[in-house]
């Protein structure tokens, strides 16, 4: 006689897992000596191996500048660059083809959704370790080493990113800050919500003004665990892949990136991805020092105000997932889904 076989749901499986990701930060410092919230030295790096994969869509403005500081990056680990191009109408094609630091140059042939970009550049990744970087993102030096020594199979890492206006010099390149980019410039760090209004993801109303500090007040994510939250945040939305690290084979194993949130819109793919990386056992741990510019697009108002009119109904989406099991063993069907978006797509690889 069978049994059958019962699967919690994904929201369910997130109450079950734990982030005390403590032991794990200070096991490093004790293996190597260094400090997890610190630049890394390059030769620390030595003998690891990290895929970086970076979907396109029409980032032209701001792609040289991005790969500039990807090949200025100090690090002695064996790295590769995965630039997929969601099809752009710019000159973003061109510019990955021809820069050196671009080891391997897609272009899918529509457009598909920077999950299925995500999704297409991860499955020709060949490390144990995914550096996922948005192609308006510009990192200081030490971000590959950063990534690369402390990447495990169980740990998702995340970034930062300190939002830049969009400005240009008078040989038109993006103009960018002089002084490093600022941790506290991201929402997960520092965050004033607004008063006697509906938070969208939580859906609380706060009747007195928040001088919000997630990272801080939830111990580096650790008080996250289990499903809870701090107001608005909860653990899978710490996931954000302007800047984000996940181990290669988990990331299959859940399936990837769910592409139906490109057709619905913007945003929460990562936030569902972090769902299910939670649920399969995975620590959310933080680099406070891997912070980036991350740079405004020249017509920024407009594309915020596109992407927001979205929103709901990808959040519809993740809330229904969240009500599905946990995905797992879906190696095959990632494999599958990707191959059919590199089937027609064209793949340059130095």
């Amino acid at each position: 006689m069978e049994v059958a076989v019962m699967h919690i749901s994904l929201a369910d499986a997130l109450k079950t897992q734990a982030n005390a990701h403590r032991y794990f930060t200070t096991g490093f410092t004790e293996r190597t000596g260094l400090n997890w919230h610190q630049p890394t030295p390059a030769q620390a790096a030595a003998g690891r191996t990290m895929s970086v994969v970076i979907p396109a869509r029409n980032t032209a403005y701001a792609l040289p500048t991005v790969l500039n500081a990807l090949g200025a990056q100090q690090h002695a680990a064996d790295v590769e660059v995965i630039l997929v191009d969601d099809a752009s109408t710019d000159a973003t094609s061109e510019i990955a083809r021809r820069h050196p630091v671009v080891t391997t140059a897609v272009r899918l042939a529509e457009r598909r959704g920077s999950a299925a970009a995500r999704n297409a550049g991860a499955r020709l990744a060949q490390a144990p370790t995914v550096l996922f970087v948005d192609a308006d993102m510009v990192l200081p030096p030490h971000v590959f080493a950063d990534v690369a020594v402390r990447a495990a199979a169980d740990t998702v890492l995340t970034g930062f990113r300190h939002n830049v206006t969009y400005q240009t010099s008078p040989c038109g390149e993006p103009l960018l800050p002089k002084a490093p980019p600022l941790l506290g410039a991201d929402h997960r760090v520092t965050w004033k919500p607004p008063v006697d209004q509906v938070l969208p993801y939580s859906g609380l109303t706060l009747t007195d003004a928040l001088d919000g500090r997630p990272l801080d007040a939830t111990n580096d994510f650790q008080t996250l665990g289990y499903g809870r939250s701090y107001y608005d945040w909860d653990l899978p939305r710490m996931v954000v892949t302007a800047l984000l690290a996940v181990p290669r084979k988990q990331l299959a194993d859940v399936g990837g990136f769910d592409e139906e949130f490109g057709a619905l819109g913007w945003g929460m793919e990562d936030t569902h991805l972090g769902a299910a990386l939670i649920a399969s056992g995975c620590l959310v741990v933080p680099l406070r020092q891997a912070v980036g510019f991350h740079l405004d697009p020249p017509d920024a108002a407009a594309q915020w105000q596109a992407k927001l009119a979205s929103w709901p109904a990808t959040l519809a989406h993740y809330r229904h997932l969240l009500s599905l099991p946990a995905p797992a063993d879906r190696s095959d069907a990632f494999v599958a889904a990707a191959d059919k978006h590199l089937t027609d797509a064209e793949v340059i690889t130095r």
